[in-house]
């Protein structure tokens, strides 16, 4: 702990700062939608979302080194396959005839495929790593401002319609009849989720995306069931999740994702636990 304060506090060691600050800015979304995605039950559709980003990403990284463009970043380039990936989930879900989790399955695999193929095309070597299990040790200011600039939109988008989301989160065909248009904010909350995907990924990686999107959320349902003191307590589980795993992995020599996410789910383990055990007492 004294070695990670002293590199910390360290002016030639930026990358500490920035995770953390990245950390804790991501958490706000990750408290807000992960809530709506948990209160939804579509923790199924976020995980096929978040691997078909991977065709984005290797479609940025293949542009980038094959023909110079610069401005085809990775990141830019998985957010728009993010939200084509919510917008198809969505219609499908919604009006076509086929079976929901094909599509999805076929989303996930597809996306997947397409981002190792361009990954394997890419001159030199790229490794796959960073973005399949993240490393938010690697953040800079420019991916601060970025994780910003889509928190202050995912927030806002995600508290103007709060009355809507929540509608459409617990009954659909109440929703319905009380004239709300399910289809458009369901997209619109699946487009949500897939720009927080987007910003998981520089933290948690693609693989490990889902838990870091549910297990916040998941763990606060236990303390509330009303959804704004959900998300809430959500967001202060999350910051303090990325937190202790950026600590631990520093402290460990571990990779900082898979760290984040064996504390969070090492924490919701022991509060399940303790509430059946004090359902079990009390009862």
């Amino acid at each position: 702990m004294a070695d990670f304060l002293t590199a910390l506090f360290d002016p030639h060691v930026p990358f500490l700062r920035y995770s953390l600050l990245a950390g804790f800015l991501a958490s706000f979304s990750f408290g807000v939608i992960g809530t709506y995605v948990v209160a939804r039950r579509i923790s199924y559709i976020a995980g096929a979302i978040s691997h078909s980003v991977l065709g984005g990403i290797g479609a940025g990284l293949y542009l980038q080194s094959r023909f110079n463009c610069w401005w085809c970043d990775p990141i830019i380039l998985a957010a728009v396959t993010a939200l084509g990936a919510a917008i198809i989930i969505s219609l499908v879900s919604m009006r076509a005839k086929q079976r929901e989790d094909t599509i999805i399955g076929s989303i996930w695999a597809f996306g997947m495929a397409v981002g190792l193929l361009f990954i394997a095309k890419t001159p030199g070597y790229i490794d796959p790593m960073s973005y399949l299990f993240g490393n938010i040790l690697l953040i800079t200011r420019s991916d601060i401002w970025l994780i910003l600039g889509l928190d202050l939109l995912v927030i806002g988008i995600g508290i103007l319609f709060y009355n809507k989301f929540q509608a459409v989160s617990f009954d659909d065909e109440f929703a319905l009849l009380r004239g709300i248009k399910v289809e458009y904010y369901y997209t619109l909350l699946l487009c949500l989720t897939a720009l927080t995907v987007v910003l998981l990924i520089r933290v948690v990686g693609i693989v490990l995306v889902i838990a870091l999107l549910t297990l916040p959320a998941a763990t606060a349902g236990n303390f509330t069931k009303r959804l704004w003191q959900m998300m809430i307590i959500s967001v202060i589980f999350c910051a303090l999740f990325t937190s202790a795993g950026i600590v631990a992995s520093y402290s460990l020599n571990t990779p900082s994702g898979p760290t984040i996410i064996v504390i969070a789910g090492l924490v919701y383990m022991v509060v399940i636990f303790l509430r059946n055990l004090l359902r079990k007492y009390t009862n």
